[in-house]
């Protein structure tokens, strides 16, 4: 008689929620019996996953907050690692977030010896810290890669890996309407648009949103006629409002159900760095890039940095496609002349267009859907293991 197999899905952010969400998904189509436990977020519970904990208060970036939340962060683990002890499931899949995900993976090694152990999204070693490749090799069975730029260096470390592709490359923006976006804001359908898409975590949205307030105030001054939108993510919507509600202009406030149209809509984007520049390249916006981390953990930090690009069709391509402004070059000054030489050269912003697309086409953009593929693997991996133990 066939078993009922039950897999665990760990994830402890919002861009994890996501992925883990899509392949519970896959996995219930190609089989209904398949059983779901773990961590996750909104969107994987409403696949059926209960999370024994708020995966919000793990949002962290940078050594020195990741130094402060040690003790939570440590709890967390053992909270995972305990839940996967009871629940004993036949595979596990750890969805990025590297601090966290490779300590429950240490843990889960020791604990539940013969489980196979699945990592879906590997650390960014092309960009810094390439030791961790051979850390994630000791510490899991299989990587779920999301491009094949990635995968040579574990694989040489021994970590059998599958390409999947990233899911930001098929998000599907059919029913996008940048011009009802507009008229529902009450915008004109040619004005210039600035759309500002501040981060998804508490620290982006403490570090960038003043110096992105100071460039809005600013651009005002010189382009009166400029209308300008913020982008919420849900983790942090309630922290960007009251934020916006002190800033010197009007800002139309974008929810995440609007996002994509208010993207096609946007003359030019000003965005904190992420998931979200992939997004807004497949919405055909041209974009300046930064990012800010906290003094200390930038300076902790910045010796392990060895990519030339944090934006990912900019390292695709090996090349600046869309401007990057990080830590010290982050600032209003910098911001505006970047911002003003995309809103004067309507060639300008056509030929950015054109590279990001380019480089999205390099990146995988046409391949199978990233949910199908993992879930493909994820099944070829449970049943080997099943026909071994069975």
């Amino acid at each position: 008689m066939k078993r009922h197999r039950k897999v665990m899905l760990v994830a402890a952010e919002a861009s994890g929620d996501d992925l883990g969400a899509g392949l519970a998904y896959a996995l219930r189509h190609r089989d209904p019996s398949i059983t779901f436990v773990g961590v996750g977020g909104p969107k994987m519970a409403a696949e059926g996953i209960a999370s024994p904990f708020d995966i919000k208060e793990l949002s962290i970036l940078g050594w020195l907050e990741g130094l402060r939340a040690y003790g939570l962060v440590k709890r967390r683990v053992a909270d995972t690692v305990a839940l996967a002890k009871a629940e004993q499931p036949d595979a596990v899949v750890l969805i990025d977030s590297w601090g966290f995900t490779i300590r429950v993976a240490k843990a889960l090694k020791t604990a539940l010896p013969g489980v196979p152990l699945i990592k879906y999204v590997g650390p960014q070693v092309w960009a810094s810290r390439p030791g961790r490749a051979k850390t994630l090799a000791a510490s899991v069975d299989h990587l779920l890669a999301l491009y094949s730029f990635d995968a040579p260096w574990f694989e040489r470390e021994g970590l059998p890996t599958t390409v999947v592709g990233s899911q930001a490359l098929h998000v599907d923006m059919g029913g996008a309407d940048p011009a009802r976006s507009r008229a529902s804001h009450g915008l004109p359908a040619a004005g210039d648009l600035l759309l500002v898409l501040p981060g998804s975590r508490p620290s982006e949205i403490r570090l960038m949103m003043p110096v992105y307030e100071q460039t809005v105030a600013i651009l005002r001054q010189q382009h009166p006629d400029l209308a300008v939108a913020a982008a919420l993510a849900g983790t942090v919507a309630d922290d960007v409002r009251a934020r916006l509600a002190t800033w010197p202009c009007q800002v139309i406030q974008v929810d995440e159900d609007e996002k994509y149209a208010a993207m096609k809509a946007a003359t030019v984007a000003l965005a904190t760095s992420g998931t979200v520049s992939t997004e807004l390249a497949l919405a055909g916006a041209p974009m300046v890039i930064g990012y800010r981390f906290q003094p200390l953990s930038y300076a902790i930090m910045k010796p392990f940095f060895t990519g030339k690009y944090a934006t990912l069709f900019n390292h695709a391509a090996n090349e600046e496609i869309a401007r990057e402004l990080i830590q010290d070059e982050a600032t209003s000054h910098n911001f505006v002349r970047e911002i003003t030489r995309l809103l004067d050269d309507p060639a300008a912003r056509a030929d950015q267009v054109a590279a990001q697309t380019a480089a999205l086409d390099r990146m995988g953009r046409e391949g199978r859907n990233p949910s199908e593929i993992a879930a493909d693997t994820l099944m070829r991996l449970v049943t080997a293991r099943g026909e071994m133990t069975e």
